[in-house]
């Protein structure tokens, strides 16, 4: 599909497979012009940045920017501090602690302020509530929220921008959204998914993360062509 100039999109791109969908979705299906953000926000799965810049540059991005973000500053989690990462431990009733602390609405604030100065309205996010791990920044009701906020809290806003949230991926199961991004030409050997990667990046096969990846390809009878343990 071409590009849509009328229409700007700034993508979350962690570099994982659910942001590398979205963002297919959003310049493939949808016919935008995408402009892509990741942080560097002191992550375990740091190598999770290269893949970013790489999805991005396969989707011939108009610009990818990767901001540095010190949530390790804050603590918290599992995934920005010295706490184990939870293993072998998915469906558990309460938020596990890969929950990032707020990690979202810090995001999409970042992602509002760059779209700013680009000029796009539209802030495409990977957010899940079928797979979930029980985040609460993850539920449309936060997604709807944010988007009365930031119309009332940009210059772009009162001056009568139409700020939207979108999540094309909130309602579908992990073997949709494969399917979804295959079709779209996504190659998810790019993408980076563990919570909790070897020294040379392999993921560990056992994080939440982990899971829901094999689950989702082992449903449409593919092989996940990343290595596991």
């Amino acid at each position: 599909m071409s590009v849509n100039p009328n229409t700007k999109a700034v993508v979350l791109l962690s570099g994982g497979l659910d942001s590398a969908t979205a963002l297919a979705w959003a310049s493939q299906k949808q016919g935008w012009e995408c402009y892509t953000i990741a942080f560097d926000y002191g992550q375990r799965h740091h190598i999770e940045l290269q893949a970013s810049v790489e999805v991005s540059q396969a989707f011939k991005a108009k610009q990818h920017k990767v901001i540095a973000v010190d949530l390790q500053a804050i603590g918290g989690s599992s995934l920005t501090s010295d706490l184990d990462v939870p293993k072998d431990q998915v469906k558990t009733s309460s938020i596990p602690s890969t929950y990032v602390p707020a990690r979202n609405l810090i995001f999409l604030s970042l992602a509002a302020a760059f779209a700013e100065t680009v000029g796009a309205n539209k802030l495409v996010i990977g957010a899940n509530v079928v797979d979930y791990s029980g985040y609460p920044d993850c539920r449309p009701e936060f997604l709807d929220s944010f988007a009365k906020t930031v119309a009332l809290g940009t210059k772009a806003g009162v001056q009568g921008a139409d700020f939207e949230v979108v999540a094309p991926l909130l309602q579908l199961d992990k073997s949709e959204i494969i399917k979804l991004g295959l079709s779209l030409g996504v190659d998810y050997a790019m993408t980076r998914s563990c919570y909790d990667p070897k020294a040379d990046g392999t993921p560990c096969g056992h994080c939440d993360s982990c899971h829901y990846r094999h689950q989702g390809f082992a449903s449409l009878g593919k092989t996940d062509p990343l290595l596991y343990s």
